[in-house]
């Protein structure tokens, strides 16, 4: 087993519970390479108590693949979460140790990925039904311009409500997406499409600059299309009404096409550089909160990446880099 491509660190031990085998990534997972590993005490090894040592050892010689997870102090100040598969390896007994910090780094709590199933299928249905009935009443000619004015208002705040769950679904989702060769320039035209009405409110025209010949990325346009809407979306909700919005194509590396967005109305303090695009933690997702981190899940899942430049001072550059 390569445990360098798992990032993840493999231990044998004898029954007297001293460490024969010591491969993988150790230095990132248990803090030490493995010539300081090698010959010691277990329990050492893991940062746990000869007790629990022990107790390891005894599943690992049931030799079931035993999944048990420890809090191992391994010299730092905070404990390190780890997930340790337990058997019998050539009569030795094993454990492949993963740490859950990096495993989990950048990807969504469980929790909000059995959430977002969930909210698909109880709210889509009802908000279908919802939009169904405001868009029949809307063409009723008889209706007087403050109640037409109602329903405008019920057409985009159910829009909202629309993009809001797909956001959600999309941090969540952990599927693999579909790639295949689109030329950008299209991409970003459907997406703003699907923010049309909300752009013509405020008269924000989105103009496109690409430079010649660019090649096609290799994107999935069916998740790519509605985060990118919700990203153009924010830029257009900081802007003066009426002023244009500018997205640049531009060769990028070798075998990489960049997108830049300039977003005139938002700041990045320095605090929040770390929780960018996290969920919910910065100012820069304007509306629910989730654009930023699911963009970066689409572009992370499609080979590509998404940085943003700015300071304090209003002015931040959105960079979305596509592989060709």
């Amino acid at each position: 087993m390569n445990t360098h491509l798992l990032q993840a660190a493999m231990l044998a031990w004898t029954p007297s519970l001293r460490v024969t085998r010591a491969e993988g990534d150790l230095s990132s997972i248990l803090r030490r390479p493995a010539g300081a590993l090698l010959e010691q005490p277990l329990h050492e090894v893991l940062g746990v108590s000869p007790k629990r040592a022990r107790e390891l050892d005894a599943r690992a010689r049931e030799d079931r693949r035993a999944v048990e997870f420890i809090s191992a102090n391994l010299g730092g100040e905070d404990a390190c979460p780890l997930r340790l598969s337990l058997g019998l390896d050539d009569g030795e007994a094993s454990a492949t140790v993963l740490d859950l910090n990096a495993m989990l780094d950048g990807a969504p709590p469980v929790q909000i990925s059995r959430l977002s199933s969930s909210l698909s299928h109880e709210i889509r249905n009802p908000l279908s039904s919802v939009k169904m009935a405001v868009q029949t009443l809307a063409r009723n000619t008889g209706l007087n311009d403050r109640d037409k004015r109602r329903l405008t208002i019920a057409n985009r705040e159910i829009r909202t409500m629309e993009r809001m769950l797909w956001l959600l679904s999309e941090y969540g989702r952990d599927t693999t997406p579909k790639l295949d060769a689109h030329p950008l320039r299209g991409v970003v035209q459907e997406a703003t499409e699907m923010v049309a009405p909300e752009l013509a409110e405020r008269r924000v025209e989105v103009r496109v600059d690409e430079e010649p010949d660019l090649p096609r990325v290799r994107v999935d346009p069916t998740r790519l299309r509605p985060v990118l809407a919700q990203v153009l979306l924010n830029v257009a909700m900081g802007q003066a009404e009426g002023s244009p919005m500018e997205v640049a194509l531009r060769r990028g590396g070798p075998h990489q096409v960049m997108m830049v967005l300039h977003d005139p109305a938002a700041a990045l303090p320095p605090e929040e550089n770390g929780s960018l695009f996290e969920p919910f933690g910065s100012r820069l997702a304007r509306g629910a909160g989730l654009s930023l981190a699911a963009l970066r899940r689409v572009m992370t899942g499609v080979g590509g990446d998404v940085a943003a430049r700015g300071s304090a001072e209003p002015g931040v550059v959105l960079t979305l880099t596509f592989a060709t």
